[in-house]
């Protein structure tokens, strides 16, 4: 009897929340977010994507889907809102991996998704303009150690040019920043559009294709950070 009291009164388990978040557009963080959500749904979890950004794009992606009578994978919760840290713990009680899709340009808004985070994916294109505009995530996540000295983050190269010196260039770049880069890049690709374009993603396109095995590396590395 015992037991079971002090089992009934346990905290209820929450599951571990990721948060993409960048101050520049244009970086594909929607496009990750989408597929990061799907590769974990595909293993079994459990998985909600809150949109944070404004644009609503990936509540758009998620529309897109239900109107081709593709299975739904995991839910889209719109909530593009400054108490982000306070409504997230109570929707990952009932969640392995909460995933949100964090807004551009919209400081008050990504300071509440990283103090809700476990871990911050911070999405960057090879180019020097994104690595200049690094510096702004960098500051907001030092900010929000402030208060989840836990919290940790990294950067994810992202739509980087397939047979190319950029990615490697770019890898360079960061290695002066205080957040680490995930070894795992993800380059530019045609699948990637158009399985956005129709509610998919780029494995349900092609599953042994190159796209399809960078996201499922992306999300070992994701997993891996977070242990």
């Amino acid at each position: 009897m015992a037991g079971a009291l002090d089992a009934s009164l346990d905290p209820p388990r929450c599951g571990q929340v990721i948060a993409l978040a960048t101050q520049k557009g244009g970086a594909g963080k929607t496009t990750l977010a989408t597929h990061l959500a799907g590769e974990l749904a595909f293993a079994g979890f459990r998985v909600v994507l809150i949109d944070a950004d404004p644009q609503g794009s990936a509540s758009d992606w998620a529309e897109r889907r239900a109107q081709n009578a593709r299975q739904r994978l995991y839910g889209v919760i719109g909530l593009a809102r400054e108490s982000l840290h306070v409504e997230v713990p109570q929707i990952a009680q009932g969640a392995d991996f909460v995933v949100i899709d964090g807004p551009p340009r919209a400081e008050a808004i990504t300071r509440s998704a990283l103090l809700a985070a476990d871990l911050v994916l911070v999405p960057v294109q090879p180019s020097a303009y994104d690595v200049w505009a690094s510096s702004d995530m960098v500051r907001l996540v030092q900010e929000a150690r402030i208060y989840r000295r836990e919290l940790r983050a990294a950067f994810v190269i992202n739509r980087k040019v397939v047979r190319t010196v950029v990615g490697r260039e770019v890898r360079e770049a960061l290695a002066d920043q205080p957040l680490p880069a995930l070894a795992a890049d993800v380059s530019q690709r045609i699948v990637f559009a158009d399985s956005v374009a129709a509610g998919l993603l780029a494995r349900e396109r092609d599953e042994h294709g190159a796209a399809a095995r960078e996201v499922a590396r992306l999300t070992a590395h994701v997993r891996e950070a977070l242990q």
